[in-house]
């Protein structure tokens, strides 16, 4: 199986693209849908699409992100329990905001975890790409943390980590990925708006019914 999915399925201008690629790339698209949409089918597809990724990532010496697909399944059957039952509180989980204790603690976690990984990385592996590959992958374990929370914000660490991701992808040979992580920036756009819109929604005051007309003198 692991033979078939790093076999080519493909060639464009001379560069393979290989099977754990397309598939990587159906399965993305069709996850970061779900989760713009709120669907709990979000978290089995995406568990399939960072299987795939960390095949990929691996094969093209991109040891961070490869490991961060294991965090991914985790932190994937996490996320899947907690939107199924509400995590610990066992109430519906809905759209949320990132409170400033949190933001805290996400940035203190995103330095730590940049600047060890960046070191880990540039010391014991043959990666070319030390700091951006520890940088996305800093970037898109807490946008994946907030994802499980339903934080809104969360959109805008994807579309940071996007960024970034595009043009690393890009200078490592994997072409279709970074066409992948273009069609990405775009749906978390779509995904921020929703979900935005959806606190709108919910922050509406509430209509007051009419009392008695007052008495004038």
């Amino acid at each position: 199986m692991i033979d078939w999915l790093t076999g080519t399925a493909f060639t464009v201008a001379g560069t393979g693209t290989t099977w754990a690629e397309l598939l990587g790339f159906a399965t993305g698209v069709v996850n970061v849908w779900l989760v713009a949409r709120q669907r709990i089918a979000n978290w089995p597809v995406g568990i399939a699409n960072v299987l795939l990724l960390m095949l990929l990532f691996w094969t093209a010496g991109l040891y961070a992100d490869a490991g961060l697909q294991i965090v991914y399944v985790g932190l994937g059957l996490y996320g899947w329990w907690h939107w199924l039952v509400g995590g610990e509180h066992r109430t519906r989980l809905t759209v949320g905001r990132t409170g400033r204790r949190e933001w805290v603690g996400l940035a203190v976690a995103g330095v730590l975890l940049t600047g060890g990984l960046w070191a880990l990385l540039d010391r014991a592996t043959d990666s070319t790409v030390p700091l951006p590959d520890a940088l996305t992958t800093a970037l898109s374990l807490l946008a994946t943390y907030g994802q499980t929370r339903k934080r809104v914000e969360s959109w805008w660490l994807w579309i940071t980590a996007d960024v970034v991701y595009i043009p690393l992808y890009a200078y490592k040979g994997l072409y279709l990925t970074a066409a992948l992580y273009v069609v990405f920036l775009a749906l978390c756009v779509v995904g921020l708006r929703a979900w935005r819109a959806d606190l709108r929604r919910r922050g509406l005051p509430v209509a007051v019914p009419p009392g008695p007309a007052p008495v004038r003198a």
